[in-house]
């Protein structure tokens, strides 16, 4: 079978009841929908035939054990599904940054958890297993580089030592023998015995692998990507989807939605499915007997989400992410947020970076390149609040404390001062000039990130 859009499953979960389903599965794009998709293709092979489903986490899965149950003939009767979520067998140096990325973005939202298993997805690439306490620190730049084939990053990499350091049970997990893609591969291409069935959910993958290919020729591939971006075609794809999850989760509830409710629904919630399942079934339970959902229970139920927005605004900023910054600065304009709320937040966003900037000046408590965030926790940040100036700085959990710190430390005084007046004129821009704000925005934004950040110094 070939590869077929998340769209088209319905057709094909159609010829499934009269038809043998593929051997082997693979669902890959968005987490929910990959998910969702699976979940979808099991409940059809099942219909058909009765079985067994044997579920492994892909956080935990030893590839060649899995290899192994999947080629074994079983004593249970029926079909034997083996469901394999967030699979790893899929990745390789080509994904490496894109999967440092999610750990990173997790990691700055305060979900270490969740930065977990990209992090051990990236020892699985690498071939890095429990032979040090510190296998991404004691990486050097070469070896980075060779191993997952982009630049080794500047900052402290302890954050990334501690969070596999206490996850021992999974570093074995996310090792794999060498060539072990290729043994599914063959295994694929030869068949597996009548009765089993593999289906795998991968968020991303490289699509020129062999193993890739070999699935789309010899099983099925169910593509659930969204298209990303601020552009007219990718915001109506996004809310396409997000249309069909409300609607069909809150008619299991047997309830149904106001069309003029829906893009408040969007607005506040954004394009992330898990929380639009989870808002609408708030809001079925909320609105009792009714039958229908109005703008107003969403107004009282479904808190906004444009704060969020606001900070990764800030957030790829400040990590000097132009492409990613002018796709959230125009994602906000889109959703109607007001050009002075959105300089509102830089203004205070930069006057934030501009104290800590004179902090780290100081001669006492001394900020040095290189400060890790214990050292920042155990000794800098304590000292600074002995000062007893400006307490409200300090509030917040230490280590967003710290990042914020090395975000500061990159920038120099003068330039965010400079930056400050940059706003300023666009502020009386948007106030009285009869130039676009979109147009005004985006050449702020390109004004201050066209200028180059320094390292850590004592320089103004």
């Amino acid at each position: 079978m070939p590869l077929i859009k998340r769209a088209e499953l319905p057709a094909l979960l159609t010829e499934l009841q009269q038809t043998d389903p593929p051997q082997v599965c693979l669902c890959i794009g968005e987490r929910y929908l990959a998910r969702e998709s699976a979940d979808l293709l099991q409940q059809a092979i099942l219909a058909r035939a009765p079985g067994t489903v044997h579920t492994i986490d892909g956080d935990l899965e030893d590839p060649a054990q899995t290899l192994a149950r999947i080629t074994s003939f079983s004593l249970l009767p029926g079909r034997q599904i083996f469901r394999i979520g967030d699979s790893r067998v899929f990745q390789s140096k080509t994904s490496a940054e894109s999967i440092w990325s999610r750990a990173l973005q997790a990691r700055d939202g305060g979900r270490p958890e969740t930065a977990l298993r990209p992090l051990l997805s990236l020892l699985q690439i690498a071939g890095l297993g429990q032979e040090t306490a510190a296998p991404f620190s004691e990486l050097s730049s070469e070896q980075w580089q060779e191993l997952f084939g982009f630049t080794r990053p500047a900052e402290d990499l302890a954050w990334a030592d501690a969070l596999v350091a206490g996850s021992r049970h999974l570093i074995a997990a996310a090792g794999r023998e060498p060539g072990i893609a290729d043994r599914y591969m063959a295994v694929i291409e030869k068949g597996l015995p009548p009765a089993n069935i593999m289906i795998l959910t991968v968020e991303e993958a490289d699509r020129r692998q062999k193993l890739f290919a070999a699935i789309k020729k010899h099983g099925l591939v169910v593509d659930c990507a969204v298209a990303a971006g601020s552009g007219a075609a990718a915001q109506n794809e996004q809310k396409d989807i997000l249309r069909q999850l409300a609607q069909k989760t809150l008619a299991g509830f047997g309830k149904k939605i106001e069309t003029a409710a829906l893009d408040l629904f969007f607005d506040r919630v954004g394009f992330h499915p898990v929380a639009v399942v989870m808002e609408s079934e708030k809001l079925a339970f909320f609105a009792g007997e009714r039958q229908t959902v109005t703008g107003a229970d969403i107004e009282q139920m479904v808190a906004r989400n444009r704060e969020d927005a606001l900070y990764e605004l800030t957030d790829a900023f400040g990590k000097r992410q132009t492409g990613r910054t002018l796709t959230i600065l125009n994602r906000l304009q889109d959703s109607g947020t007001h050009g002075l709320a959105i300089l509102a937040t830089m203004r205070n966003y930069l006057r934030r970076l501009l104290l800590i900037r004179s902090f780290q000046l100081r001669p006492h408590p001394p900020w040095h390149s290189g400060m890790n965030a214990r050292q920042f926790q155990n000794e800098y940040l304590p000292a600074l609040k002995e000062s007893g100036e400006w307490p409200e700085v300090f509030k917040g959990h230490p280590y967003a404390l710290f990042m914020s710190f090395t975000t500061a430390a990159t920038f120099p005084g003068a330039m965010l001062r400079r930056w400050l007046g940059l706003l300023l004129a666009a502020e009386y821009r948007l106030k009285g000039s009869p130039l676009p704000p979109r147009l005004v925005l985006e050449e702020l934004f390109l004004a201050m990130l066209d200028g180059k950040p320094r390292r850590e110094g004592r320089s103004r």
